[in-house]
């Protein structure tokens, strides 16, 4: 039986043992369903040389090929990852389109005695369902938590959240923390971000306000959807103030991993000579090779960030509150993360 989703909030509700994504290893490391895993029935080789069969032989041979290809993985999942399932397993089986590779496991499972259902139209229906709520207006008003840099607005996220406040961390979502300073690891794809993003949208009450942190269009090599950005760049803003010597100790401590690796740090600030005297960065270097992160990130924050910063708030008429941080220590947060709740009302 093939069920239809209709909305995010079909596929927010779907309740299965275990979503199945039969496609290839390739096309689930792209992006998937929320939660599913991985059972593909041809691996991206074989994919691939059937679909060369069928545009170079005859769709007859390739047909034959896919089934008997098919019928061994599906017998190597019976016998590996769904060895353990009892008789009342209720798996959702999905392929590109929801055709003859989702059809063909889905079948072989039924014939068990396993209620089976697939997806009708497969990932394709998930990927209209997210263009479309991106293409929508955002659910609620949006308040972006604004301030320098190293004024620890993606911690203050979390507290905020704790307090109940409505928050989508888009750094969390793009495994990026937004500058030439912020990578965390492998960024996912832009389809996957873009999944992570719409089902965190569908997620909001649309009665309340929801904050996001102060990014530009781009977090790492991935792109904010346009009506998104529209929306955070009309937005009101709330704007952390902190001291200098306060935003270099809380830097030093949020980007420790990079201070612990000498030779990423070095490429990194390498990275920033378009933008910057060659004695500027030979300083740079230096400091970091002394270990001096705290004078380094001070003077990244004076000659890079802050006047980046500045120039970009010039250009903005949005009706900016300041909340005024002495300390960003972590202890401080929580009380900076109430008053900055407080601020927070409807617009």
């Amino acid at each position: 039986m093939a069920i239809e989703l209709t909305s995010l909030a079909d596929v927010l509700a779907l309740r299965f043992d275990d979503i199945i994504d039969v496609r290839a290893p390739a096309e689930y490391a792209d992006d998937h369903l929320p939660g599913a895993i991985s059972l593909p029935v041809l691996d991206d080789a074989e994919r691939a040389r059937v679909g060369t069969i069928y545009k170079q032989v005859s769709p007859f041979d390739a047909r034959k090929l896919g089934a008997a290809l098919v019928a061994k993985n599906a017998a190597a999942h019976l016998m590996g990852p769904l060895a353990d399932r009892p008789g009342g397993w209720q798996p959702l089986v999905y392929c590109w389109r929801g055709g003859q590779r989702s059809g063909s496991f889905a079948t072989i499972l039924s014939q068990i005695g396993w209620r089976v259902q697939v997806i009708s139209g497969g990932y394709k229906t998930w990927r209209r369902l997210v263009v479309d709520a991106l293409q929508a207006p955002i659910p609620g008003p949006v308040i972006v938590l604004d301030g320098n840099t190293g004024t620890a607005k993606t911690a203050l996220l979390a507290h905020l959240s704790g307090l109940g406040v409505q928050v989508i961390d888009l750094e969390g979502l793009a495994g990026h923390r937004g500058s030439v300073f912020g990578a965390i690891g492998p960024q996912p794809s832009q389809r996957r971000f873009e999944g992570q993003l719409a089902l965190a949208l569908a997620r909001l009450d649309p009665a309340r306000p929801v904050v996001v942190e102060a990014e530009s269009s781009k977090i790492g090599r991935l792109s904010l959807p346009s009506n998104l950005w529209r929306a955070m760049t009309q937005a009101p803003r709330i704007a952390i103030t902190a001291p200098l010597d306060a935003r270099a100790r809380y830097l030093t401590q949020a980007y420790a991993d990079i201070a612990a690796d000498a030779d990423r740090l070095g490429t990194v600030i390498d990275q920033l000579k378009p933008s910057h005297p060659a004695e500027r960065l030979a300083a740079w270097r230096s400091m970091a090779e002394a270990s001096q992160f705290a004078a380094l990130a001070t003077s990244l924050m004076q000659h890079h960030y802050d006047p980046r910063y500045a120039k970009h708030r010039a250009r903005s008429t949005q009706r900016v509150t300041e909340v005024q941080a002495e300390s960003l220590d972590p202890d401080s947060l929580p009380d900076l993360a109430r008053r900055i709740a407080q601020a927070i009302t409807p617009h």
